[in-house]
């Protein structure tokens, strides 16, 4: 399953959608230094806020939404959210 990204340009939690994306105005001062946090991001299936690293937003690494009710896995390519086939 594929989903479209959207993206913020303000930091409006109200506004964050599943599936939206803000990215951090002092990105890559948090976290680890060798892959920091750098956006925000809505999780598209339940809407939970999360903190992403660089590496996930560069769709290096794959995400998991870390809501107690939800355990969506999915990446970024091309724009899009491809959620994780389960094996």
């Amino acid at each position: 399953m594929v989903a479209d990204l959207s993206f913020l340009d303000e930091w409006i939690p109200e506004q964050m959608e599943p599936g939206t994306m803000f990215l951090l105005e002092k990105a890559g001062e948090l976290g680890k230094p060798e892959n920091p946090f750098w956006a925000v991001l809505s999780c598209p299936s339940c809407g939970a806020l999360g903190l992403i690293t660089r590496q996930q937003c560069a769709g290096l690494e794959t995400m998991i939404c870390g809501s107690e009710n939800c355990s969506a896995e999915y990446f970024f390519s091309d724009g899009h959210i491809h959620y994780r086939k389960p094996s």
